[in-house]
């Protein structure tokens, strides 16, 4: 399991308040369980983008600008096309 930095995620006054109470330690804080029904808004974003970069690949926009317009590596590029043929 990887570590992320607080200061990416979270703002500073929230960053604040859980120093007062553990400052300087490693804390674990366990994800909320969702219904299955419920779909993570993150994973939402990408299949609306996927379905994007489809759509402009069968308009007939190239691999490689695809590519520079989503900031993704032409391998990335071809195994969403590839995945949303399915």
């Amino acid at each position: 399991m990887g570590y992320t930095n607080a200061g990416v995620v979270l703002p500073d006054a929230l960053i604040r308040e859980i120093q007062r109470y553990v400052n300087g330690i490693s804390l674990y804080i366990p994800q909320v369980k969702q219904r299955k029904s419920q779909l993570n808004p993150y994973r939402q974003e990408i299949r609306d983008r996927n379905r994007e970069i489809y759509r402009l690949f069968r308009e007939g926009n190239s691999v490689s600008i695809l590519s520079e317009s989503f900031f993704l590596s032409e391998k990335s590029i071809y195994r969403i096309v590839s995945q949303m043929k399915r």
